[in-house]
């Protein structure tokens, strides 16, 4: 495991591409004041050892050492001992819906990003608590086991579109019995699962799922996107609107938010219905409740004793520029016979 004490130090990396730009320039502007100059006949007679190769070479050095220094600012840390912590938290897993119907526009900019932007707003909320992801539409799939990691768990989310199902439909069932499987049941925490759909096309034996969720000690809760009025579903590409989908008849299909079927799942689930088309409400309502949760102790491991690694990258810098003093700018036997840039007269 490894930490970055400075990463903002990385913006000095576009520093690399600039000074290439620099040396080429440089490069054109010498030979071009060269054939004014002698024509490359006799400017071939006059400096005989001049190498566009090496002149290449050491740019590329010079690089390269920039590259380790600036690394070495950033200041990577290794963990060096894994060992056991205690906490105190709820256990939250998100069910997120990524079938199709979730890609409409109903909701700005739509009903998948609302639904990705509340998650990541509560997961910076959290403090303790750990956290899992579940995608699904008509199937469920793990996105992310449950974790203390809240970056590692937002950077997952991110990446969360209808093209990772290979199925389509909104299986809540199978999101359930899958959020069942991610908490430890030896533990005792609470455990919550927030299901964030629009409810549309959900298989009818969702109730049975709920069930046996309640009896696992888990409560559900439900998040709606979308509108009752609904919205069309857009089929995109390069991210302009091409085409709306269509049923058999031809006829353009509106996906509407389903409140109710929601609301019965999260009665079921001994959880509530929330509307999540008011982002700022949604957040504080699920603060407010697992602030209000009772947090139980649980172990987890993590890496400590990080120890900074700059001085490795220091080294290296440090002697790819001592490489480019001792790189002279004169041909090499071996250079002439690759000759490659056409050097050899």
């Amino acid at each position: 495991m490894y930490q970055l004490e400075e990463p903002t130090y990385f913006i000095y990396l576009a520093s690399i591409p600039v000074i290439f730009v620099l040396f080429l320039l440089v490069l054109w502007w010498k030979k071009r004041k060269q054939k004014q100059f002698a024509d490359s006949g006799l400017m071939e007679k006059l400096s005989p050892q001049m190498s566009t190769f090496k002149s290449f070479l050491k740019i590329g050095v010079i690089c390269v050492a920039l590259a380790f220094l600036v690394i070495a600012l950033v200041n990577p840390k290794m963990g060096t001992k894994l060992e056991t912590i205690k906490r105190q938290g709820v256990d939250i897993v998100f069910a997120l819906d990524v079938s199709k119907s979730m890609l409409a526009e109903d909701i700005a900019p739509s009903r998948l990003e609302k639904a990705k932007q509340i998650i990541t707003k509560i997961i910076d909320n959290l403090g303790s608590d750990r956290v899992g992801v579940i995608i699904y539409a008509g199937n469920s799939y793990p996105l992310l086991p449950i974790t203390t990691d809240h970056a590692a768990a937002k950077m997952f989310l991110q990446n969360a579109d209808p093209d990772m199902v290979s199925s389509q439909g909104t299986a809540i069932n199978e999101a359930i019995n899958r959020g069942i499987t991610y908490f430890d049941m030896k533990e005792r925490t609470n455990r919550f699962l927030f299901i964030v759909s629009d409810g549309e096309d959900h298989e009818e034996n969702v109730a049975y799922a709920a069930e046996d969720a309640t009896k696992a000690g888990i409560k559900i809760f439900t998040i709606g996107i979308g509108t009752e009025k609904g919205g069309p579903i857009p089929i995109k590409e390069n991210g302009n609107v091409i085409s709306y989908k269509k049923d058999n008849k031809g006829e353009v299909v509106i996906t509407q938010l389903k409140p109710e079927v929601l609301s019965e799942i999260a009665s079921e689930g001994n959880g509530k219905y929330i509307d999540g088309n008011r982002t700022q409400e949604t957040i504080k309502t699920i603060e407010d409740l697992l602030l209000k949760a009772e947090k139980n102790e649980f172990e987890t491991k993590q890496f400590s004793d990080y120890k900074d690694q700059f001085q490795w990258f220091i080294g290296f810098g440090l002697l790819f520029l001592l490489i480019d003093v001792l790189l002279l700018e004169k041909k090499t036997k071996w250079i002439q016979k690759l000759n490659l840039f056409n050097e050899k007269k």
